[in-house]
């Protein structure tokens, strides 16, 4: 919420002083206008100067739109897909803190039961700020992977260990026989 606060602050900020640039730009090219030609030369040079203004302003919108706008509007959108996507048994947790599983899904709310007493309530999908069971079988999924993963590299380091032991009893079951002979 702080994040928030502070972009909307510096989002207001920013359009208020191209705002005040802008009307500050403007007088001084109608005053220019009016002048004589030597003057227009001069009204020239700062034509060259707004630019120089300008570019500033547009390279703070341009960052302010890759650093704030852009990463919020990709929270939305996979905010949206996950509440699009409950199903019946899903463990969700509401933006008021209600833990609950979902038991009815509809166009746009969600029966969910809560508690030990199996109290059902009704809430809007946009109230939903986290999908637990989605998180955990995305934890699952990836732990799967992972294991997977080491178990090929262990199996082949099982067989490196198996050829090292093989290989040991072997040297040893030599040594053992030059002591037996000697």
């Amino acid at each position: 919420m702080k994040f928030k606060k502070l972009i909307s602050s510096l989002t207001t900020a920013v359009s208020m002083s191209a705002l005040a640039a802008f009307t500050a730009v403007s007088a001084f090219a109608e005053e220019a206008a009016a002048e004589t030609t030597a003057a227009s030369n001069s009204s020239q040079q700062a034509g060259g100067s707004i630019w120089g203004f300008l570019l500033p302003l547009i390279l703070m919108f341009a960052l302010l739109y890759f650093i704030a706008i852009r990463p919020q509007k990709k929270r939305d959108k996979e905010l949206k897909e996950m509440q699009s996507s409950l199903e019946v048994g899903d463990e969700i947790i509401t933006g008021g803190g209600i833990v609950g599983i979902v038991v009815r899904t509809g166009d746009d709310t969600v029966v969910i039961e809560t508690g030990g007493e199996r109290h059902k309530l009704r809430i809007k999908k946009w109230a939903i700020t986290e999908n637990v069971t989605a998180m955990e079988r995305l934890k699952e999924m990836k732990a799967a992977a992972a294991a997977k993963k080491s178990d090929s590299t262990g199996v082949a380091s099982a067989k490196l260990a198996d050829e090292d032991d093989e290989n040991g009893s072997k040297k040893k079951d030599k040594k053992k026989d030059k002591k037996e002979n000697n």
